[in-house]
């Protein structure tokens, strides 16, 4: 097996991973086919993540390719701002192009974020998947062409202790209102995949870190609040641990799954790189000082341990024996390198960073 899509919709592509999965697929050669971006722009999108590849791919550069229509000279990318809650929205995009993948990133995915607000997680990933999965479901009766493919998280199987790893066939156990609205909307997938034969697929991932992150998650913010000698917020103890994974190696264990994941299989994706967060700290400490020629004593009086936030998970780590084995993937990007090229990044773009955060986080 090995699908090709000559239209493939992205939602929440002007997010963290979603945009850096756009700009991976225009990078191959064996990708080429048309990207429609559906995105609601909520605070933590940002259209200019992907302003490169609207200039190249975008409408500007040629026709746009609509359903039916030749490929030469035409432009290969397209943004569209709505809501996946959106029905008549939907159904338009599916009448403008002929739809044959859809990659779900578009989700509420702050932690502290839905403890403080469940319901607007409810909403974002539970309702939005459920009514996208139903206009596939109308679109494609009868199409096992298509595919859909759900874009999860590891936290939808709770907490580990001192050893072990998630794999395919750990049990849900969801701890947080983000884990439980990602858990449900991985079950309406199954659910529709069993139901109405959607050709569906899941990848349950570990903790994603790279450029274009918003600065209110854990690597980005330490990095920012260090280029700007600000106090560093470690919750509790700092011992809780994390597997991480650069955002390009995810980006390509997805395009595998798409390529050739088994419909109605699962994928556990890890970067095997577990580490402790206050660990952590003290290595972007050393590579701020580095890069940006601050003081490394100084850098570290910045810590702050503050109270541990509800329900706070302990351990994740994840067993990608599957997508090794079947699909041959594996992470090509050293943590500390991804560690190093991150920080740079982020020192680089600080007026993308200023964007972002004058849209509103709890940072």
């Amino acid at each position: 097996m090995d699908r090709t899509f000559r239209a493939l919709l992205v939602t929440g592509g002007a997010g963290f991973i979603g945009s850096n999965f756009i700009r991976y697929l225009f990078g191959l050669d064996d990708f080429t086919g048309t990207i429609i971006n559906v995105d609601a722009l909520s605070y933590a999108g940002s259209r200019e993540s992907l302003a490169d590849v609207e200039e190249r791919y975008g409408s500007s550069a040629g026709t746009l390719v609509r359903s039916g229509s030749s490929r030469d000279q035409a432009a290969r990318y397209a943004f569209r701002m709505a809501d996946i809650r959106d029905r008549s929205a939907l159904n338009e995009l599916f009448d403008e192009f002929d739809v044959d993948g859809i990659v779900n990133f578009a989700a509420e995915t702050h932690v502290d974020r839905s403890i403080a607000g469940p319901a607007e997680f409810v909403q974002a990933n539970i309702v939005g998947c459920q009514t996208l999965l139903d206009v596939a479901r109308q679109r494609w009766k009868g199409r096992g062409d298509r595919l859909f493919h759900q874009v999860s998280t590891d936290e939808v199987f709770g907490t580990l202790g001192e050893t072990g790893s998630f794999n395919e066939d750990s049990p849900y156990s969801p701890r947080s209102p983000y884990s439980a609205s990602k858990a449900s909307a991985d079950f309406m997938v199954r659910a529709y995949g069993h139901s109405y034969g959607l050709p569906a697929t899941i990848s349950n991932c570990g903790n994603n870190y790279g450029p274009y992150q918003h600065p209110e998650k854990f690597i980005p913010r330490m990095i920012v609040k260090l280029l700007a000698g600000e106090p560093l917020p470690v919750y509790g103890d700092g011992l809780q641990v994390r597997d991480w994974l650069h955002v390009n190696d995810h980006a390509r264990a997805l395009w595998l799954i798409l390529r050739r994941g088994q419909e109605g299989r699962s994928y556990a994706v890890g970067g095997g790189n577990e580490r402790a967060n206050m660990a952590l700290v003290h290595r972007l400490i050393d590579l701020v000082a580095e890069e940006a020629g601050k003081d490394t004593a100084s850098l570290r009086s910045l810590i702050e341990n503050v109270p541990d936030r509800p329900g706070h998970d302990r351990r994740y780590a994840i067993d990608s024996a599957r997508i090794r084995t079947e699909l041959g993937w594996a992470p090509a990007i050293g943590f500390d390198d991804g560690l190093r090229e991150t920080v740079r990044w982020y020192r680089d773009h600080s007026a993308w960073v200023t964007e972002l955060l004058a849209k509103g986080t709890h940072a």
